[in-house]
């Protein structure tokens, strides 16, 4: 599965220092989304294993240009892309197994505060990996 956005990042740094939401699954994980303790594009989808934990990327995206921000997951490795080029990458044995609906905007409880306060323009969501 692979994912490619383009924001709004004149908002971006507030939305993710505050930890918004950019897509999630209905009960299942936050797939795209900033951490509110590090300010940093990351992603929670997991494998729902013991060791599992979050991706977090160190890219700058908040200087006030439009970006292509992708997720990419081929069944091992988890991969978050900024402009084409791989800023966080991981090996994971799979993705947890999630039925619910896709949020694209909204954490996964539809909390408040979860809701994606910049623009996403050119949503994509593919079956197949595509390479950054």
């Amino acid at each position: 599965m692979s994912m490619a956005m383009n924001n709004d990042v004149t908002r971006i740094l507030s939305a993710i220092e505050r930890g918004e939401v950019l897509l999630s699954q209905n009960g299942g994980a936050n797939w795209l989304a900033g951490d509110a303790q590090t300010g940093t594009l990351m992603t929670d989808l997991q494998n729902g294993g013991r060791t599992s934990k979050a991706l977090r990327s160190n890219a700058v995206i908040t200087d006030g240009n439009w970006h292509r921000i992708a997720l990419v997951l081929d069944g091992t490795t988890r991969t978050l892309c900024v402009d084409g080029i791989v800023v966080a990458q991981d090996v994971h044995d799979g993705v947890k197994s999630a039925f619910g609906g896709l949020n694209i905007g909204c954490g996964r409880d539809l909390a408040p505060g979860a809701f994606w306060s910049g623009l996403i323009d050119d949503v994509r969501l593919y079956n197949r990996v595509v390479k950054p």
